[in-house]
Formats: structure tokens, C-alpha cells, sequence
């Protein structure tokens, strides 16, 4: 399937500067897929070196860790010659081989004419017991749960993402245009963003079969807690996990670790949590006191709120029906908003914001789901799982920090309410660009 990525990755092979690739992202998210495709149509050769399947390919790497003398042994043990500049070797589960890891540094530094890339879990990555991890030698690519657009892409919708992309102006879809990207937001909601799914889905899966395969997803990452984390950690995983959808489908979303289990503190909690945002599994999103930049200078550490990686596995840790999901909405009643949250949360991140921040007054009578910064300045972004988007809370951060525009995603229609800009939830993807048509519109 198409993936945006693949623009960055061609950047990456046509750059001057370029490094050894690593391609980050959770288990199941399609590295190994994207860097095979890639090494296919960009390449004339992709040399694929897997070293969870090939525990042989250690050895390679034991002895020293010369590039010339590593290609020649890979070139003897696949009988096959690899062509710099013209081919690809792609080093996939490198985590499972630290030295390989290691090696990246003297690729970068004595071989450069070759094309490098590598795949790895983010755990496994930060985990990795590599005895010189290569800072500095290597380029970082991340790879998120498919996007709502690239899910367009796979069910054969293209022409209404170009439509969304393309913004001339600021006014509304025909309503069958409208009302149809509704129905297909809400089959992104069951299906969420990993790949297996999405194209299970786009072959003609029913919601059931959807739910199974990520049922053995979300069973994946139960077995990666018993295989990487510290023992006294694995339970603590499992409850924090489990808690997500409860957490979320609070009106007050702020995490709390009681609902984890009764009595629980953060202290004892914290590492697991850090455990599962290192593992790409769960995302904080930090209450900012203030709407400066940098935001972070702002945060309140001990206030935040978590969503999971992908809107679908949420639904399937939550056990959500499938129907509630692409069809009858009103089924998820105080779940309903947890979902509009968390895709919005996974497509700030895939647009690229590195890190989640929420603003609250401290009065207690307002508060915005995300901050989002734009050029210097931090606009505030609501989110509404319906077509009913009254609230003040948009009102009083207005009053008090007058950002040029207030941002606000539901499923109404794109229009332009005075200093709020509505965009429909299913076009979040577009945000920036719906900005600079913004900007040109008021120039």
C-alpha cells in the first residue's frame, strides 16, 4: 500500500548529507513493508538482511566492524554483489543485533557511496545494548499507524483526499461529498491505522475479521511486555494498558493512576508508563500552563492525559463493537469522545508535532483539548465528536490570549465562524495547509 513516508525516504536517497537510515515506529506499523517497496522501486537491487529470522547474521558482525569487510561477507554469504549507490541494504530487526547497530557509525564514516537502511521497533531501538550507539551517524525517519489520507489511498478514495489537500478556498464540500467522508471517517474509526487491517479492510473485510487481527495485534504487544520489560513492570504494564479506554472515556480526561488499580501512585507507576510511551504504544499529552513558546517550559509534569498509538486498537482494547464504530454511533455513548480525541492526537503526532500539550484555566471552567503551534504562535484546537460544538471553553481562551484564529474539529462542515475556523474531523490531516489557505485569504 502507498505511504506518505515514501516522499521523505526519496529525499533521503537523494541527499548530499545522507546518513545510514533508521525507520522507527511501534510493531506493526509496516517498516519492513515500506523499506522493501522502496528498496524495489527506487533501487535496482534491495539486499534484505532480517537478524530475528537469521540469528547467523550475528556473526558477520562479531569480528571488527569494517563496512568493506562486512559487505564482502554479506556478498559471500547471499552470492550476491551489491553495487553501491544503485542498491539498497536494508538491516531489518536491528535491534536484535546490537553490533549491527553500532556498525552504522563506520558505514557512515567510511562508506558512504553505499545505501543503508535499517528498521527497528522504538523499544527495541532504546533498548538496544549496542556497545556505541551511532549518535550523530545516522538519520531518523518515524513511521506512524496509517493516516486517515493514506487510508483514503488503500479504499480507492484518492480523489477526496486530493480535494482536502488542495484548499483554494475555505468553503464547505457538497454535502454528498461531505456526508460520504463521514461515512469513511467512521470506517477508519473501526479499522484505525495499521496496515494489515486497513488492507483486510480495502479487500472487503467485514468488522469482525478487523477486530480479530487486531485482537492478535494488541496480543503481540502483550508478548513484547513479557520479552523486553523488567519483570516487577509486567503486571503494571498490563493494568496501565487496559486502562486506557476508561481513562479516556472520562469527562475529565486526566490521567489518573487510581483507575489503574485502587491505590496506586505515580511513583509506582511512572517507569511502566514511560515503558509504553518508549515502546510508540501510548502518547502523554502534558497540561501547559500557558500558551507560550516553548511550550514545554510551560508544563505541568504531573498533569496529563494518554492515548494510544491507533484509534482501531483502542476500539479493540476497549471492545467496542464493530457497529458502534462504522454505523450506529449513538452505542458508544461517553465513548464517543474519547475516539474524535485520539484521532486527533495521532495525526497531530503524524503531522509531525513532536510532542501533545492541553491548556485548562486554572479556574477550573475551561479547557482545550490541544495546543498547536503555528509559526510563533500557539493556536488553540477543540475537539467535538458530533455536530453540536457549542462550548465557551474556545470563548475564554479567546478572551484571554486572542490568537488569530481558534481552531475547532467536529463533523460539520469547513466554515469559517467569525475568529473559529471548523474543520471537519476528517480533515485534520490538512491542517496546515487549510492554515496557509487561511493566511492567504486574509492577506
Amino acid at each position: 500500500m502507498k505511504r506518505d513516508c515514501t516522499k521523505e525516504l526519496r529525499q533521503w536517497k537523494a541527499s548530499l548529507n545522507r546518513k545510514p537510515l533508521i525507520l522507527r515506529g511501534a510493531r506493526q506499523t509496516g517498516k519492513t513493508h515500506v523499506l522493501r517497496e522502496f528498496g524495489a522501486s527506487d533501487y535496482q537491487r534491495c539486499h534484505y538482511f532480517n537478524f530475528e529470522q537469521d540469528s547467523r547474521l550475528d556473526t558477520i558482525f562479531e569480528s571488527d566492524l569494517h563496512p568493506q569487510r562486512i559487505l564482502r561477507d554479506l556478498e559471500t554469504y547471499t552470492r550476491t554483489l551489491i553495487a553501491p549507490g544503485v542498491d539498497l541494504v536494508f538491516f531489518d530487526e536491528i535491534q536484535a543485533c546490537p553490533r549491527a547497530l553500532t556498525a552504522l557509525k563506520y558505514f557512515h564514516e567510511q562508506s558512504a557511496d553505499h545505501h543503508i537502511a535499517a528498521a527497528g521497533s522504538l523499544l527495541g531501538v532504546r533498548m538496544s545494548q549496542a556497545p556505541s550507539f551511532p549518535v550523530g551517524k545516522v538519520d531518523f525517519l518515524d513511521l506512524h499507524p496509517m493516516t486517515f489520507f493514506e487510508f483514503l489511498d488503500a479504499v480507492g478514495a484518492s480523489g477526496y483526499r486530493e480535494r482536502l489537500e488542495n484548499p483554494e478556498r475555505l468553503e464547505p464540500l457538497p454535502e454528498a461529498l461531505h456526508l460520504e467522508l463521514i461515512q469513511l471517517l467512521r470506517n477508519y474509526h473501526l479499522t484505525g491505522g495499521m496496515p494489515e487491517v486497513v488492507a483486510r479492510h480495502a479487500a472487503g473485510a467485514d468488522g469482525e475479521t478487523c477486530r480479530s487481527i487486531q485482537r492478535g495485534i494488541l496480543d503481540s504487544y502483550t508478548l513484547d511486555f513479557a520479552k523486553h520489560a523488567p519483570a516487577a513492570d509486567i503486571p503494571k504494564l498490563s493494568l496501565l494498558w487496559k486502562s486506557l479506554p476508561t481513562q479516556l472515556a472520562r469527562e475529565n480526561k486526566k490521567f489518573l493512576f487510581s483507575l489503574v488499580k485502587h491505590g496506586a501512585r505515580a511513583r509506582e507507576y511512572e517507569n511502566a508508563l514511560t515503558w509504553l510511551e518508549n515502546a510508540g504504544l501510548a502518547h502523554r499529552c502534558a497540561l501547559a500552563m500557558k500558551p507560550e513558546i516553548p511550550l514545554t517550559a510551560t508544563t505541568e509534569a504531573s498533569t496529563f492525559k494518554i492515548y494510544a498509538l491507533d484509534v482501531g486498537l483502542l476500539g479493540a482494547l476497549a471492545e467496542v463493537p464493530p457497529v458502534a464504530l462504522s454505523g450506529d454511533i449513538s452505542i458508544l455513548g461517553s465513548h464517543h469522545g474519547a475516539f474524535a480525541e485520539n484521532f486527533a492526537a495521532q495525526h497531530l503526532l503524524a503531522l509531525g508535532q513532536r510532542t501533545l500539550h492541553y491548556w485548562k484555566n486554572p479556574t477550573g471552567d475551561a479547557e482545550v483539548d490541544f495546543l498547536r503551534q503555528s509559526g510563533p504562535e500557539i493556536l488553540p484546537l477543540e475537539i467535538k465528536a458530533g455536530t453540536n460544538v457549542r462550548s465557551h471553553s474556545i470563548g475564554i481562551y479567546t478572551m484571554k490570549f486572542h490568537p488569530s484564529v481558534a481552531l475547532r474539529a467536529s463533523l460539520q462542515n469547513l466554515r469559517l465562524n467569525g475568529s473559529i475556523l471548523n474543520i471537519p474531523l476528517y480533515a485534520l490531516p490538512a491542517l496546515p495547509r487549510m492554515l496557509d489557505a487561511l493566511k492567504k485569504s486574509t492577506r
